[in-house]
């Protein structure tokens, strides 16, 4: 099985974003602690479940990102955009009813809605 790099603009956005997926897996697989930080949440001294949980979702990213990019199907790539699209919608309902940082969730809301555009309209043919 060869590393396979599109060659259609389309198709190239979708790996990309399957990339950038597997990349922010990762990150939040190896330095919880920093993502955590980053989003600004806290973990309570003593519990390490929270480390956990931010592993087995980095781990989810990274599996994810790594079969879009592996196996290349335009199936894979639109339920990548599918997964980004309902977190993005998770965070919108966050927006509504939390009260937390407005500016990084806005922020988090744009790359999430990137990153589920670009492969959503490979899949669906659009581009």
């Amino acid at each position: 099985m060869e590393l396979y790099f599109p060659t259609e603009f389309g198709e190239r956005l979708a790996y990309c974003s399957a990339a950038i997926t597997a990349l922010i897996g990762l990150f939040l697989m190896f330095a919880p602690g920093y993502t955590y930080r980053f989003l600004k949440l806290q973990v309570k001294e003593g519990r390490s479940e929270a480390y956990a949980e931010a592993r087995s979702a980095g781990g989810f990213m990274v599996g994810l990102g790594l079969v879009a990019i592996l196996l290349a199907q335009p199936m894979i790539y639109l339920a990548l955009g599918a997964a980004f699209g309902v977190a993005a919608f998770g965070r919108i309902l966050s927006l509504m009813s939390d009260r937390g940082s407005v500016f990084l969730s806005l922020l988090l809301l744009v790359v999430q809605a990137i990153l589920a555009a670009l492969p959503f309209l490979y899949g669906l043919g659009y581009i």
